[in-house]
């Protein structure tokens, strides 16, 4: 029998229609969500030209042994710290209990690991000038030891500027500790890392490699961004290090961005924080200081640090919480919106109960798949009552969340399956009224700068563009 090149493309095509439908079954039964399984299934089982290959690289991911690993690993840092009488909080952890705006909280204690600590403060820092202002007058000030995680870093302007600084710190005596995630910053050069390191500095990438059997790092990456300078003082938020930041960078520009500057005992769970991911990159622990004095006022304040490796799926779970508890106003600001089941109906049960749900996005996409998926998210919501603003000036690359008169929540997750699920993620939980009104006030100048979507936003969309939100949130799961 003759055998032709269109034989072969059969058996091709059919080789491959058959190993998209046996990991259609995989992602069924072994993907950890509803959501994320369909997506998979049906993406692999109706495109497997374009899904097969992502699938293998990251859907056959072992989550089960990757958890494992993370939590086995964590305990022996803690095991190691056990002698380092870590947690002498009792008097702040009393405190925060005594606040009945916590308590509206009730499952905060339990959800996170952290406590909820008073006598603190807290600064806001708005957009990339501010942020990084404060940061590096922070880091040349430093004396003794700085812990430093960033997603993203690039070898640009503002990353040299970091790296000089750093190397002046190492060079006059100060122990430097810098993790940066390998996914997030895959284009930082080897020669900037090198001349780190050989100037002193102890940099190591957040562990993204595995195995050929378990390649399971890969879909899991340190979305953290955390710096603690001395014990003293600490800065997180939605900053990474580059020069879009600071809005330097078009079309994006201008880059729209929070970050925070703390001092007080929730220091102490920040540094808690980036020694678990330094000691799962190397095994060690790094230098964690203890401030010999704290500030005799300020607020209460709670780290909540979630990841993969969680009992429960803290990120998303805070989010919940903290929309089921509000009774006046739920602000949200996200430049990814793709939320799950769980946060979608606590966002309509708000509207139901008379409270003011504002979402505020970008208009401008960075990834225009996620953008799509998200857009037709914000036209859900709006039509189920939520108000929904599109921030016009640049890019809304900002996390942050307002519930009430007391609550604000800023960090580093968005509101995706991946920030909820895959990745770790660092967040500031405050509970101050004067605190909630610089958040407020910042908040109504960017919703002054958006345009509301109304009504007619849902009817203008025409049907081409239907189909492609309709495709890209068949898939948003896994983005």
């Amino acid at each position: 029998m003759e055998f032709s090149i269109g034989h072969l493309f059969a058996y091709l095509i059919a080789l491959i229609h058959g190993l998209g439908l046996i990991a259609a079954v995989h992602a069924v039964l072994t993907v950890r969500t509803a959501q994320g399984a369909i997506a998979w299934a049906l993406s692999l089982f109706f495109m497997p030209y374009l899904t097969l290959l992502p699938y293998l690289v990251f859907g056959r991911s072992r989550f089960a042994a990757y958890i494992e690993a993370r939590r086995e690993v964590d305990q022996e840092m803690h095991r190691a710290m056990a002698d380092l009488d870590w947690r002498p909080w009792i008097e702040e952890a009393l405190a925060a209990s005594e606040s009945a705006a916590y308590r509206q909280l009730r499952a905060l204690p339990r959800l996170s690991r952290m406590p909820c600590l008073a006598n603190n403060q807290v600064q806001l820092l708005i957009n990339g000038e501010e942020t990084f202002a404060a940061l590096f007058a922070a880091l040349a000030a430093a004396r003794q030891v700085i812990l430093i995680q960033f997603f993203i870093v690039h070898d640009d302007a503002l990353g040299r500027r970091l790296q000089q600084l750093l190397l002046q710190r190492a060079a006059a005596g100060v122990q430097v500790y810098f993790l940066y995630d390998g996914i997030g910053s895959h284009a930082l050069p080897r020669h900037y890392t090198e001349r780190l390191r050989a100037g002193g500095v102890q940099i190591h990438a957040f562990p993204t490699g595995g195995s050929l059997l378990n390649r399971f790092q890969l879909n899991f990456r340190n979305h953290r961004k955390i710096v603690v300078v001395d014990g003293e003082y600490g800065f997180l938020g939605g900053h990474n290090v580059g020069d879009e930041y600071l809005g330097e960078k078009p079309p994006l520009a201008p880059w729209r961005d929070t970050h925070v500057a703390v001092r007080g005992p929730v220091v102490a769970c920040l540094q808690e924080s980036f020694a678990e991911d330094w000691y799962w990159a190397t095994r060690q622990l790094p230098p964690l200081l203890l401030p010999a004095t704290y500030p005799s006022d300020g607020m209460l304040c709670q780290v909540i640090a979630s990841g993969p490796a969680d009992p429960q799926e803290t990120c998303s779970l805070l989010f919940v919480e903290a929309i089921h508890s509000a009774r006046e106003r739920v602000w949200i600001t996200s430049p990814y919106f793709i939320p799950d089941e769980a946060l979608s109906a606590a966002l309509r049960l708000a509207v139901l109960r008379g409270v003011d749900v504002r979402i505020l996005l970008p208009s401008r996409p960075d990834h225009r798949v996620v953008y799509a998926a998200s857009s037709l998210y914000a036209l859900e919501a709006l039509r189920a009552g939520v108000r929904v603003f599109r921030y016009l000036p640049g890019f809304l690359h900002q996390k942050v969340m307002l519930i009430d008169q007391d609550i604000c929540a800023i960090g580093s997750a968005n509101l995706d399956n991946r920030s909820f699920r895959l990745n770790f993620e660092i967040t500031l939980l405050t509970v101050d009224a004067d605190f909630a009104v610089q958040v407020a006030q910042m908040l109504e100048e960017d919703l002054s700068q958006s345009r509301e979507l109304i009504g007619a936003d849902r009817k203008n969309v025409h049907r081409l563009q239907q189909l492609g939100m309709r495709v890209a949130r068949l898939i948003s799961p896994i983005l």
